[in-house]
């Protein structure tokens, strides 16, 4: 019986450190200065191309391959999505929920209507849900960042 929770403590121990590390992915983090997400989204025009370091809570992740996670903003409700190259930096799952810092370039998705019901018709595929075309009445324009690299704790 000893024996047996001296084996529990070592797992628990062990996937505590293992939660609680720094996972390090694609390039070294360069810039010191946070940007904040709300600033971006507020003037988009002023980021884009621009190279900026972002920080926030992971709410969601590609489950697919790993090649985008969303950060919640320092604004309620309000996210920016980080998209990498398939394959080149793997988001994991367990990344959600933990705090990411990302550097990265800005970048604008702009859709035109037929893009735009496409777009909305893989996300609503990804979740399982379904999707009504008509429901899209306008084009969608996206900012999002570019990522380099992250951190994430």
């Amino acid at each position: 019986m000893k024996k047996l929770c001296l084996i529990m403590l070592m797992i628990v121990l062990t996937a505590i450190s293992a939660f609680a590390s720094t996972l390090y992915l694609g390039e070294k983090l360069t810039l010191n200065e946070v940007t904040k997400m709300s600033e971006i989204n507020a003037n988009p025009s002023k980021y884009l191309g621009k190279r900026v370091l972002v920080e926030g809570l992971v709410i969601e992740v590609c489950s697919t391959r790993g090649c985008w996670m969303d950060l919640a903003s320092d604004v309620p409700f309000q996210k920016m999505q980080i998209k990498v190259v398939d394959g080149v930096i793997v988001f994991p799952m367990e990344a959600k929920g933990r705090t990411a810092k990302v550097e990265g370039i800005v970048e604008v998705l702009d859709y035109n209507l037929e893009e735009t019901i496409e777009y909305y018709e893989h996300k609503a595929s990804e979740k399982g849900q379904k999707f009504d075309p008509s429901s899209v009445t306008e084009p969608l324009k996206i900012y999002r960042i570019r990522g380099l690299g992250a951190e994430i704790r």
